[in-house]
């Protein structure tokens, strides 16, 4: 029984140390932490706790369990076991003391009850709320890991074939070796890193993997056609080089393609074969900083740049952050009512946001189990993809309206007699415009099947909002608004059409799917060209916003500009985006009319390019999906003229005049019965030649452009010489960056040697001088020589901040290891360095630091940093100034890392100020990793000293510890902004 009560006791000391803990994370505001505590945490490595913060832990540890716990008990231990371990021996001991059961033992028995009781109350409990308090997608993927490994998540096929499945614990092993392989490969958390992958297991690991390494992925699709390698190229090579990629991530097929495209983007450091990231192996530092937890990233850090199709013009990075896409996420997931038992399947490409966010992210949320067959396998065989659904009970399923055209025409009927898609109860409808025909059809088609009508559900979104906007109520069914075309057409009013006087609907009438309702905390407005709301039934411009709407594009300010339309965000509220589209509401519902830009204006009368493309594709011998209806100048008219441009299915008919004139006429006829309206001008092409975006879409703007070019329907050149252009551009910026890297050698190598030559005599210069000031004076001027030698403007601003006639403890950034030479050039040597004790080790640099009396201590030896505190409090109090870098160490990732709480604590204990120093231009100067210095001008500003609160050092503890975080947060805060590089 003794044993028995013992363990419960273990368990109610575990959640109190926690509480305790919880509390100290939350007042140094340590987010992360705070989500990432368990008995398991590492108090340094994963809590952030360092010596100071122990010893703070250990007094309220000691006040909570009624105990004097020795030093030693918090400095020896790792892990917040390691803690409740060493409270229980001494409460044990207590008791064994007394076999009454002193009142302290029974007291903290008691207590920790209730604590324990509501820490395990907090607890998620229900898969169908996914991971509610989850601020990253990394939270996500840890969480599944961490509870559901062994449960399958991924059902992958090839053709007919089903491959092993991948549970949850698979994706983030795998994905673990892929993210230590790309932090061998130099990438740190906030790079950019392309996936260049088909759909298949290597593109879940490697996204994934891309995110455990705190980078952010931007996926790209592969080359598919080898008749167009030069405009592929072109077009990626732009988004590689707007997106900064460091690293491209390929496959065996394209890397050739992607070994040539690396040269002509000057950020790309590396191009890698995905499956050398996955068969990545060892032990390395980099796989155990991985493995000791969540990489630190906040909602509001960059987790996706989703390059738009560019069915309107060129490709732009929507910026998501994690908290953009776990709102879409979440959102999505309440519109569509998840489920526990819900299964999706999926076919979508994952480079696209519809088969990335909507197909897998949202399944991956609520820990669904997820069928994917790549997009090839259901083009060729449709039937693939529903029968897919039949064998694993698919409820959730998403793809384009073509997609459900493609399987109501070209399914056998044989394929429908054992096909049951009873259990399909979303089939979301999106991506591009809804057409009610293809609906009905599809609907009409597989009800024999089981299909639900109410399962079909049309729905809206674009890149900016992550994925989804507006989705309709589920059970519903879709719902189809019939209004008159003249009135639409010319005062843009969506009236219901009621026949009269023989009026043929399909000629006197549009209709319009409605996409539904806007996801909840997401608004949608529909305004006029004046900024106004449209009003019930009119039509206007679609404005929206809400926690999913993107900050802007990447590295383009003037883009980003005209997407809001009554200015950007401000003070972290929400601003009205413009979508681009235009729409009305009727009766609650959304519907979507058109894209602005695509909008053919004739004769004062809009014109709507789907419906015109829609009746073309009617003619029998038009491909369907492959006609572009735009507008051109007809400066004769003084009005647009309506192009019509299609490809024929078979292109035998281009070179036979009857056939040629039969389709023409066809077209033109069919066209005019539904509009009111003849097309002015019509090319017929040959199948291939209609420009498509990467998912699929026209490219009405490019089309338009050739055909004013007279350039459509023009082949491209043979394959071959497109790849020996390729070729010859790649050696050409090979070349190119082969001198710069060239340059980048000469030019470092010159900068040692200057420094060699000037520090050698210095250094025996001060090696007999016993007087510091003049040891002072030499280093300075000597390294205020040496920047100037090598070319580096070293500005130094604020000076006047820093009085030397005071002690202070003196804090800056820390981003490169010639931080303290620029620091001692630009700042003089009247305060004293922290640094570690290896430095006072190194020949040269050591005699330097020996000289001018600066401290150093050993990090790994406990009763070393209590030495140095006692001895930065004593300095300060003897009138000196003290320069310690809180951060403690560097990477080469841009950035203000955590500060420890030492030097404040110093400045509160002795009433001395802080005075900041922001540091800016030293990392592109000597990167960590760099060997050789790269010229770059350098920034020093002294800033506004920050005063202790009066008495602070007097008050109780609790206030002079408040006093501390204070202070350090304040510190940090202000080199973040002067220094221009974000909180990490």
């Amino acid at each position: 029984m003794a044993s028995t009560r013992q363990q419960i006791d273990l368990q109610l000391l575990r959640e109190r140390v926690l509480r305790v803990a919880r509390e100290i994370l939350q007042e140094l505001g340590n987010e992360h932490a705070l989500r990432s505590l368990c008995c398991e945490s590492h108090l340094e490595r994963d809590l952030g706790l360092g010596s100071l913060e122990r010893v703070e832990l250990l007094v309220r540890l000691g006040a909570a369990f009624h105990l004097t716990l020795a030093d030693a008990a918090i400095a020896q231990a790792n892990t917040i076991e390691d803690i409740v371990g060493a409270i229980g021996k001494s409460l044990r001991a207590e008791l064994a003391s007394d076999p009454a059961a002193p009142p302290a033992a029974r007291d903290v028995t008691g207590q920790l009850a209730d604590a324990a009781q509501l820490t395990r109350g907090a607890e998620p409990s229900s898969l169908s709320e996914g991971v509610p308090w989850a601020e990253t997608l990394l939270d996500v993927i840890y969480h599944r890991a961490r509870t559901d490994a062994e449960r399958p998540h991924l059902f992958l096929y090839e053709g007919d074939t089903p491959l092993d499945p991948v549970s949850f614990g698979d994706l983030y092993s795998n994905s673990l070796r892929v993210a230590q392989g790309l932090r061998e490969r130099g990438i740190v958390a906030g790079d950019t890193v392309s996936l260049m992958l088909p759909t298949g297991l290597e593109f879940f690991f490697c996204f994934t993997g891309v995110l455990l390494a705190g980078a952010v992925p931007v996926p790209i699709y592969p080359p598919f056609r080898v008749d167009r390698i030069e405009e592929y190229a072109a077009r990626q090579s732009a988004i590689l080089h707007n997106a900064g990629a460091k690293l491209l991530i390929t496959f065996d097929r394209a890397e050739k393609v992607a070994r040539l495209l690396a040269p002509q983007v000057r950020s790309l450091s590396a191009v890698v074969n995905a499956s050398d990231l996955v068969a990545t192996r060892g032990e390395t530092p980099a796989a155990k900083t991985l493995l000791s937890g969540p990489v630190t990233r906040k909602g509001s850090d960059l987790a996706l740049l989703q390059y738009t199709s560019g069915s309107t013009g060129d490709p732009k990075g929507v910026m998501l952050t994690h908290a953009n896409l776990l709102a879409n996420i979440r959102a999505i997931g309440q519109a569509v009512g998840v489920r526990n038992d819900d299964v999706g399947t999926t076919w979508l490409p994952l480079y696209h946001d519809m088969g990335l966010i909507g197909a897998w992210l949202v399944p991956l949320y609520f820990g669904l189990p997820l069928a994917v067959m790549s997009p090839m396998d259901f083009l060729s065989r449709p039937e693939r993809w529903l029968r897919m659904i039949h064998r694993h009970r698919g409820s959730l399923a998403a793809a384009p309206n073509f997609a459900y055209e493609l399987c109501a025409r070209k399914v056998a009927d044989e394929e429908l007699e054992s096909l049951d898609l009873s259990c399909w109860r979303a089939a979301l409808n999106g991506a591009e415009p809804v057409q009610h025909e293809t609906v009905e059809r599809f609907i009409t088609r597989f009800a024999r099947c089981g299909f639900r009508r109410e399962a079909m559900l049309p729905v809206y979104g674009l890149a900016e909002t992550a994925l989804a906007l507006a989705i309709p109520p589920i059970d519903r069914g879709p719902r189809v608004d019939t209004i008159a075309r003249e009135e639409f057409r010319q005062h843009g009013r969506a009236l219901p059409f009621s026949a009269r006087n023989g009026d043929h609907a399909d000629a006197s009438a549009i209709r319009f799917v409605s996409v539904g309702r806007p996801l909840a905390a997401h608004d949608v407005r529909i305004v006029t060209a004046d900024g106004l709301d449209a009003g019930e039934r009119c039509e206007g411009d679609l404005w929206f916003r809400g926690p999913s709407a993107t900050s802007g594009y990447y590295n383009n300010p003037s883009a980003t500009e005209k997407l809001f339309p009554a200015g950007p965000p401000q003070g972290g509220s929400c601003a009205w985006i413009n979508s681009g589209d235009r729409a009305y509401f009727a009766e609650g519902d959304l519907f979507i009319t058109g894209r602005v830009k695509d909008i053919i204006i004739k004769a004062g009368h809009n014109i709507y390019p789907h419906e015109v493309e829609l009746a073309a594709s009617r003619v029998d011998g038009i491909r369907k999906g492959c006609v572009v209806a735009f507008g051109a100048d007809g400066s004769n008219s003084g009005t647009e003229r309506l192009i019509l441009a299609a490809e024929v299915r078979d292109p035998s008919a281009l070179r036979d005049a009857t056939r040629r004139a039969d389709l023409t006429g066809a077209v033109s006829a069919e066209v005019a019965s539904a509009i009111g309206v003849p097309p002015d001008a019509m090319v017929l092409l040959p199948p291939g030649s209609i420009p498509k975006t990467s998912s699929g879409k026209l490219r009405r703007a490019e089309t338009r452009r050739l055909y004013l070019e007279n350039r459509i329907g023009t082949l491209p050149a043979a394959s071959w010489i497109q790849i020996s252009r390729l070729a010859a551009a790649s050696m050409l910026h090979r070349a190119g960056r082969a001198f710069q890297a060239l340059a980048h050698v000469v030019y470092g190598s010159y900068a040692v040697v200057v420094l060699a030559i000037l520090i050698l005599p210095a250094w025996v210069l001060v090696k007999f001088v016993g007087n510091r000031e003049t040891v002072a004076s030499v280093t300075s001027k000597t390294l205020r020589l040496c920047f100037a030698l090598i070319g580096v403007r070293l500005r130094v601003e604020g000076l006047q901040n820093l009085d030397k006639r005071r002690p202070s403890v003196i804090v800056a950034n820390h981003s490169s290891y010639a931080d303290v030479l620029a620091l001692m050039a630009g700042l003089g040597v009247h305060y004293r360095f922290v640094a570690k004790i290896e430095v006072m080790r190194m020949p040269v640099v050591g005699t330097f630091m020996r000289k001018l009396d600066h401290l150093a201590f050993d990090r790994s030896d406990p009763r070393s940093r209590r030495g140095i505190a006692a001895e930065i409090e004593a300095r300060l109090r003897a009138g000196e100034s003290i320069f310690v870098f809180p951060e403690g160490t560097f990477t080469a990732q841009a950035g203000v890392r955590p500060f420890q709480l030492g030097a404040f604590k110093a400045a509160v204990q002795t009433g001395c100020d802080v005075v900041p120093v922001a540091v800016s231009g030293m990392r592109k100067f000597l990167r960590d990793g760099m060997w050789l210095p790269r010229r770059a001008p350098v920034t020093i500003q002294v800033l506004p000293a920050l005063q202790p609160a009066p008495d602070s050092s007097a008050g109780s503890a609790k206030s002079g510890w408040q006093e501390m975080v204070r202070l350090r947060d304040t510190a940090r805060d202000e080199i973040s902004r002067a220094s221009g590089e974000p909180l990490l």
